[in-house]
């Protein structure tokens, strides 16, 4: 026992002073976002004579729907003619991912350079295809933080030699089709975030952005992809010994079948798509939104007050009559509920949504939020928990049932964000995060609407402290609206994981 202790304490005491020697830096060659120009491609002759009409400004389409969030991606893929940059924390092997996959692919085939960078952490297992992707001349695929070694005991050795290191993940996502469109928000790449899972479907929001902002969210996207974090996949993994054509001949066999050809009648029935097709899509224009982001080498910097946590922290404190919060997952620690509770002190409203337990896809986060939302109800802070959607069992730090998805805020209804960050501990100090920050009343109504949307009876439940101070959850569609002394739609093996959990010092991982 003592050996075996020895032995876990200097593995991983090896990786906090060796780390650096043992996984050392292999980056590629520097590259660069290619500059747009006036018609040289689709999506240049679409935009150009647009973008004239408002010189300066940014447009910006909200997407709330699953089905259209994957029209914005397959079709700006399908128009691009320079250049595809895709940076995403999941892009999961399923009939979504490999579809977009495939796009990516095609573009490819038409000369588009495509770069794609994604966190390793959830790309375990899928080596072979991003391979096969890998390998076209025009696609270079980078992973973030990479395990060195890819599969079995070794990979296993490595996570708990650099149990500190590796935990430091990109939470990033990013769409941008050639420099002239960018998709960025909430969403990953996989059937849940794209209305497309028989169970599991998010409540999600992606901004469309064309304009200024693409060319930022352009130079953020390089810098991650020029940081020594970012590692070619080439340099890490080799190609199956049976080649590639089985694996090809597979994707392109799915996106014929039935049940890619199914959903991607959806996409094509959509009426956004639709009125896309049309041109009558009314895009908010404005030039006080930016893309804001984390540095790629979050943990190493000197300076935090860039940090994507602390810029939020000075938007929230400067409200003058209401914040209202949307975070999935959502564990603000006494700070933060003391904040939010002082501004409810000096007469704001305050309102937040988050997820129930029935409708969270990690009952962990729930248990370690459940003291802080009591304490948020004692302080004057509106809370309203999602309905279960989908299938009620949900597990300890795995995924079952839909579940909201969407990070935004709204400010005094003038101002706001929409992005990867969670109000938790990983989202401020140990992921890297991105979104876009504005200073318009437009958006900010449209957020505004939106947590309206997500609070209403039919969604959520009112959370309050009855006589005795405990939590109640008010399911207000009912007729008569019925009171309920514990989670609703829960069985008692949920509730015990999430009370339980909040007994565990996991606050910070979480």
């Amino acid at each position: 026992m003592r050996w075996g202790a020895f032995s876990l304490l200097a593995l991983i005491g090896s990786g906090l002073l060796l780390a650096n020697h043992f996984t050392p830096p292999a980056n590629g060659v520097a590259s660069a976002a290619l500059p747009v120009q006036a018609d040289a491609t689709e999506l240049d002759r679409e935009l150009a004579p647009l973008l004239a009409q408002h010189p300066g400004k940014t447009g910006a389409l909200l997407v709330t729907d699953g089905v259209d969030a994957f029209a914005a991606r397959a079709l700006s893929a399908q128009k691009a003619g320079r250049s595809l940059d895709l940076q995403y924390y999941i892009w999961h092997d399923d009939l979504t991912g490999r579809l977009l996959g495939r796009e990516a692919w095609r573009a490819a085939e038409r000369g588009v350079r495509v770069r794609m960078l994604l966190d390793d952490m959830n790309a375990e297992g899928m080596d072979s295809k991003l391979l096969l992707l890998d390998g076209h001349p025009n696609v270079e695929i980078r992973l973030y933080n990479p395990f060195r070694n890819r599969t079995g005991p070794a990979r296993i050795v490595e996570l708990i030699q650099r149990v500190f290191s590796v935990n430091h993940r990109m939470h990033n996502k990013a769409w941008i089709a050639d420099n002239r469109v960018a998709v960025v928000g909430g969403r990953n790449i996989g059937v849940e975030y794209f209305g497309a899972g028989d169970e599991v479907n998010f409540r999600d929001l992606d901004m469309v952005l064309f304009g200024p902002a693409v060319l930022e969210t352009s130079a953020m996207f390089d810098r991650y992809w020029n940081s020594e974090a970012a590692v070619p996949l080439a340099g890490l993994a080799r190609a199956p010994a049976g080649g590639f054509d089985s694996i090809g001949e597979a994707i392109e066999a799915e996106a014929a079948g039935p049940q890619a050809q199914r959903y991607l009648q959806r996409v094509a029935a959509s009426p956004n798509v639709r009125d896309y097709a049309g041109k009558r899509l009314e895009p908010f224009w404005t030039d006080r939104l930016h893309l804001v982001a984390d540095p790629p080498l979050k943990w190493d910097e000197d300076s935090r007050d860039d940090w994507l946590v602390h810029r939020i922290a000075r938007d929230l404190a400067g409200a003058k009559r209401k914040v209202l919060l949307i975070s999935p997952y959502f564990v603000p620690g006494a700070e933060v509920t003391q904040e939010l509770n002082g501004l409810v002190d000096k007469g704001l409203t305050v309102g937040v949504v988050t997820n129930s337990l029935a409708a969270n896809d990690v009952a962990a986060v729930y248990g370690a939020y459940r003291p802080y939302r009591d304490d948020l109800l004692r302080g004057g802070v509106r809370v309203y928990e999602l309905r279960a959607q989908g299938h009620p069992d949900s597990s300890l730090f795995g995924s079952s049932g839909a579940s909201l998805h969407t990070k935004a805020y709204s400010v005094d209804d003038t101002r706001g964000f929409i992005g990867s960050f969670n109000l938790d501990a990983r989202s401020a100090y140990l992921n890297t995060e991105m979104g876009v920050m504005f200073d318009d009343a437009d958006l900010a109504r449209a957020v505004r609407d939106e947590y309206l949307r997500l609070s209403s009876p039919d969604l959520s439940y009112w959370m309050y402290l009855d006589a005795s101070n405990a939590p109640r959850w008010l399911d207000r569609a009912a007729r008569p609206p019925r009171s309920m002394t514990r989670e609703p739609d829960t069985g008692g093996w949920q509730r015990f994981s999430a009370h339980a959990i909040s007994w565990l010092p996991v606050e910070s991982q979480l």
